[in-house]
């Protein structure tokens, strides 16, 4: 099978993150916080060097706010859900925000009476910061954005946003779901709230997830129940990470995600990662065949491994289906959970078909994919 679904997770996963599962299964399974025992301990010590390690990375000047979530839906509801909402509050996100954000936007919006402003994302960069700076108020509380869309690869101008929200004194929250793992990401520039997940550009296990906090943004918790600490307290503790953190860790997942978070290292050494050059290779395979439109960044742009494109005329979902049926690859088709995304570029109706490249993808199976595509175009077009 040729996997070009990377962008929903990551397949293969290394091999160091899958022995560091096992190894935590058969050789730790201590319970962190919650016993003086020697593998409780050995528990511990894993967490907080995961903590670290994370922090390091993504430059959040407390490892102690380093949240460990589910996913990245858990973290950016934490974020979204846990800030100190007032009536009358406005939020200025993107045309291209996935259902993990645009959803607990719209129940905050909902419940406390906040104002969504959302900026078109039009591939204009220079027209889509002055609606940003156009739309903020005196209400304005927060920026909610993602870094990249999940459906065509582009990239938005983070930094450029980012100074834009300091300058007006605003919360920055950043889904880094589709970046993280793929390029360098730093709180020092002016990122006050990141979310990501574990287990997409990371390699790490499914399962896991990072909310990361810098300064001194108050947060409520989304769920309250034991921390291992503070335990005569009728109410969850206000020390970090305990407040943000109930009930037993993913230990499996997290020794998985620290084994990641160390390959990581590593790779950000790199100057152009392969899948990058791969992402290009597909995309000027694919422009050469007629009938076939793609969507989102130009050839030449910088772009996220991450190629959406149409058959004239044929539903993503059955061109989707014959790709796995007939050639054993994988890729998504549909409207990939961010519908406002689709409605921008007109493609609510037909969705499109999106393949996604990773780091165990080859030139081999992109020239496969590419001859795949035109047979199936040439096979429609016979027909009419």
């Amino acid at each position: 099978m040729i996997y070009f679904d990377q962008a929903a997770t990551s397949y293969p996963k290394p091999p160091e993150v899958i022995q560091a599962v096992t190894d935590e299964m058969v050789n730790l399974g201590g319970n962190p916080g919650r016993g003086n025992y020697n593998r409780a301990d050995s528990s511990l010590e894993l967490v907080r060097k995961t903590r670290e390690t994370c922090a390091e990375i993504f430059g959040c000047s407390d490892p102690k706010k380093v949240i460990f979530c589910q996913n990245a839906t858990m973290a950016l509801n934490m974020a979204v859900q846990g800030f100190p909402w007032q009536a009358g509050d406005r939020v200025i996100t993107t045309s291209v925000e996935h259902n993990s954000l645009r959803r607990p936007l719209h129940y905050i919006a909902e419940k406390y009476g906040v104002e969504l402003i959302h900026i078109p994302w039009l591939d204009n960069r220079k027209r889509f910061l002055e609606q940003v700076a156009q739309a903020i108020d005196g209400n304005t509380k927060m920026l909610a954005i993602t870094h990249a869309s999940n459906v065509t690869g582009a990239i938005l101008p983070l930094r450029d946003l980012l100074a834009i929200g300091k300058d007006r004194n605003l919360t920055t929250l950043v889904d880094a779901s589709q970046t993280a793992g793929h390029m360098p990401i730093t709180m020092q520039d002016g990122i006050d709230l990141l979310a990501m997940p574990g287990h997409k550009g990371l390699l790490g296990p499914q399962g896991t997830g990072l909310l990361l906090v810098e300064g001194d943004v108050a947060l409520k918790p989304l769920l309250y129940g034991g921390t291992g600490s503070h335990s005569t307290d009728m109410l969850q503790p206000e020390t970090w990470p305990e407040k943000m953190e109930s009930g037993t860790l993913n230990m499996p997942g997290i020794a998985g995600l620290y084994a990641a978070l160390t390959l990581y290292k590593k790779r950000i050494s790199e100057n152009v990662p392969r899948e990058t050059l791969l992402a290009k290779q597909l995309c000027t395979g694919l422009n050469g065949i007629p009938n076939v439109k793609l969507y989102g960044p130009k050839i030449d742009e910088e772009r996220m491994p991450i190629i959406a494109f149409n058959i004239d005329h044929v539903p993503s979902q059955e061109v989707a289906m014959i790709l796995d049926s007939h050639y054993q690859i994988a890729v998504r088709a549909g409207l990939h959970c961010n519908p406002d995304a689709h409605q921008t570029m007109g493609t609510l109706d037909q969705g499109v078909v999106r393949a996604s490249l990773g780091y165990a993808n080859t030139k081999q199976e992109v020239e496969i994919f590419v001859k795949a595509v035109a047979e199936i175009a040439a096979a429609y077009e016979n027909l009419q």
